[in-house]
């Protein structure tokens, strides 16, 4: 019945209390159900379309390694699965315990064989980690702000240094007009790198901006 009504208005079906991301809430719209914060989707919303649209741009058929930074409801694993067809091993890593509890009860999204959920801060272990990835997605908000250490050249440098050559990353940059000195930071570190091709897709979905780079060569 809920999904049948959603078609005629958003139904909340539950919502939570997370100390990291404030207040989340899981709701139906259009016979679909989303994860949303106060002010943004983030996940199975347009969040899901602007990733999807970015993957499409990349090849994924020889890749067997995936970090994502960021795991949300995890929309982003779902789109691998099911409309990639992405089968090789993705290692998530998410700071928000409750965050991981909604993926997991919510959107059947728990670790398996192929599947690792890591609850760690994504600085620290881009920062620690030594394991080679064929593709790294950047997609680390706080309801609707990316945090500023995320726009750092030291994280920048630790993402370049853990991505295997000919492989990629996907940096979701934020909304449309949000944190733009330090966007263009982030855009000129991986522009002005001879290790790097970049491609700049700007307000996907008339929101946000995503910055795509494929390692060309190694340091």
């Amino acid at each position: 019945m809920k999904k049948r009504l959603s078609y005629i208005w958003p139904l909340t079906c539950n919502t939570f209390d997370s100390e990291t991301n404030g207040k989340l809430e899981i709701i139906y719209y259009n016979g679909k159900k989303m994860l949303n914060t106060k002010d943004a989707n983030y996940s199975y919303g347009s969040l899901q379309k602007i990733l999807e649209y970015a993957l499409n741009k990349i090849e994924l058929k020889d890749l067997k390694h995936v970090l994502l930074l960021g795991l949300g409801g995890g929309s982003v694993i779902y789109s691998l699965r099911e409309k990639f067809g992405f089968k090789e091993h993705i290692h998530a890593v998410e700071i928000d315990d409750k965050m991981i509890s909604i993926a997991k009860n919510d959107f059947n999204i728990a670790s398996s064989q192929n599947l690792t959920i890591s609850k760690y801060d994504a600085y620290k272990f881009v920062q620690e980690s030594k394991k080679k990835q064929d593709l790294i997605i950047i997609d680390l908000f706080i309801n609707n702000k990316v945090p500023s250490q995320f726009y750092s050249s030291v994280f920048c440098e630790n993402v370049a240094k853990l991505i295997n050559k000919n492989g990629y990353f996907i940096f979701n940059l934020g909304i449309k007009g949000k944190m733009s000195e330090q966007t263009n930071e982030v855009i000129g570190f991986f522009e002005k790198s001879p290790y790097f091709e970049t491609s700049f897709l700007k307000n996907i979905e008339k929101s946000n901006n995503v910055l795509i780079g494929k390692k060309i060569s190694d340091h």
